[in-house]
């Protein structure tokens, strides 16, 4: 049986940890967090979240791993809706991300806090 996105989401968002975009820009601000914009390149070349890396979601495993090979940093996922944010943290931490944020606001709200 396929299950749909809305309800995974509605499985997976409830372990995850999820702040606003002003709590994340403090956090990273103090903690030297990676802000990461799991969006495809083309969005994030129309609205850019200021001091993101842009790397989409089909590949955030590898790419991540080659970047950042602390699995204790801080982790900060930014998309448009939060679903591929979602769905990005429920991955890298399986790969053994330890501290992996979802950040719950829209792309605008991401890039006025930034």
């Amino acid at each position: 049986m396929l299950t749909s996105i809305p309800d995974l989401l509605k499985v997976i968002t409830p372990n995850q940890r999820r702040i606003d975009a002003e709590q994340a820009k403090q956090e990273i601000s103090e903690n030297k967090g990676l802000l990461i914009d799991v969006r495809e390149p083309a969005e994030h070349a129309t609205n850019p979240a200021v001091g993101a890396i842009n790397i989409p979601r089909g590949l955030l495993e590898m790419k991540l791993m080659e970047i950042e090979k602390d699995a204790a940093r801080p982790i900060y996922l930014h998309c448009a809706s939060g679903a591929r944010a979602t769905l990005s943290a429920e991955a890298i931490t399986r790969v053994g991300y330890e501290n992996v944020t979802v950040i719950t606001c829209n792309a605008t709200q991401v890039c006025d806090a930034f």
